[in-house]
């Protein structure tokens, strides 16, 4: 499989998350789904496997390192390199999307002035997030704190 073809695979994974918490956010279907395990367990095999790949059989591009912007580029380097760090923003913004889902649901904000939040979440991650606490915090649903989660 060429990692085109796995690249797009797990875009096209997340996109039924999107839509039911965008479209579906109170369906049962939805919950068993995104708010559950199955989406952090498949996105953490994958990474699991793509990040064991890199570090134990060369897939690292020389230099490659947490400590330096110069050794983070340098993950970024290869193919397997961009599928870890793309499936790591991938999981981390469907988090917080279903958080934003669950947590504009339990304070009553209405769902759809979340959908555009939720949008943002899944294309631009923090500008989502801002969006929704500030939406909730105008709704008089919240405040701007995550403390008060």
């Amino acid at each position: 499989m060429t990692y085109d073809t796995v690249f797009t695979i797990i875009n096209a994974s997340v996109v039924p998350a999107w839509v039911l918490l965008i479209f579906l956010p109170k369906w049962s279907g939805t919950e068993r789904l995104v708010h559950a395990a199955f989406y952090p367990l498949f996105f953490g095999v994958f990474y699991a496997y793509y990040l064991i790949f890199n570090i134990a059989f060369g897939g690292a591009a020389e230099g490659t390192s947490f400590g330096s912007i110069s050794g983070i580029m340098a993950l970024f380097d290869t193919p397997t390199g961009v599928l870890v760090g793309w499936s790591h923003y991938l999981v981390f913004d469907l988090f917080v999307g279903a958080w934003i889902s669950r947590d504009a649901i339990r304070r009553g904000v209405n769902l759809i002035a979340v959908a555009p939040c939720l949008l943002f979440t899944f294309m631009l991650g923090p500008i989502g997030l801002m969006a929704y606490l500030i939406l909730r915090r105008a709704s008089g649903k919240g405040g701007l704190g995550l403390s008060e989660v």
